[in-house]
């Protein structure tokens, strides 16, 4: 998915308005390092929200038939969105997991689909939210638990600058809001490992 690009976006409409961007902060547009800026900045924009135009449905065909009664784990999936609040990326990590139900999804597809929401304007509770929903909807698990880990620009580089700093979010479906020890046990082994 790293390759795909938006295919329904106006590319000339971003590049008119990072041209006016450019020039109300006083930068010269006819410079040598600026003239092909609003281009790649368009560009930019169409594969930082490629996941506007998917439908994570795409991503449950791969779904097999398994009697595996035990914990399905996807740790250190690294993933980017975009803050729609100053529209600045924020990186970082999702732990998907699921308890299944007699059905199990090619592994590909959990960091497929945390791709699919990611890749839009977000906000990282909602992120979480997503991916959780759409995974105990669409393959009816026992249960299902996402937590994200990330670093926010718009809070690292500009605002109150505290880098280093990472905040972490967390949705819990099923036995994993119902059963404590179930909770426990995935959410440790989630963190198993990571020194964080």
């Amino acid at each position: 998915m790293s390759e795909e690009k938006r295919t329904n976006i106006d590319t000339e409409r971003i590049e008119k308005a990072v041209t006016e961007i450019l020039e109300a902060i006083g930068e010269d547009t006819s410079r040598e390092g600026i003239k092909g800026t609003p281009a790649r900045v368009a560009r930019m924009y169409g594969e930082l929200t490629a996941g506007m135009e998917q439908n994570p449905k795409e991503h449950i065909k791969s779904v097999f038939t398994e009697d595996y009664n035990e914990i399905v784990l996807l740790r250190d999936i690294p993933f980017y969105s975009i803050c729609e609040h100053h529209m600045m990326p924020f990186i970082g990590s999702a732990h998907v997991a699921y308890l299944p139900d007699g059905k199990v999804l090619g592994v590909s597809k959990l960091a497929r689909i945390v791709d699919c929401f990611a890749r839009r304007l977000q906000v990282q509770e909602r992120l979480t939210d997503q991916i959780a929903g759409f995974i105990m909807d669409s393959l009816k698990p026992k249960g299902v638990a996402v937590v994200l880990e990330a670093s926010h620009s718009c809070m690292t580089i500009r605002g109150i600058k505290k880098p280093g700093s990472a905040m972490v979010t967390s949705a819990l479906r099923g036995i994993f809001i119902k059963d404590s020890r179930s909770r426990a046990e995935v959410l440790g082994l989630m963190h198993h490992g990571n020194n964080s």
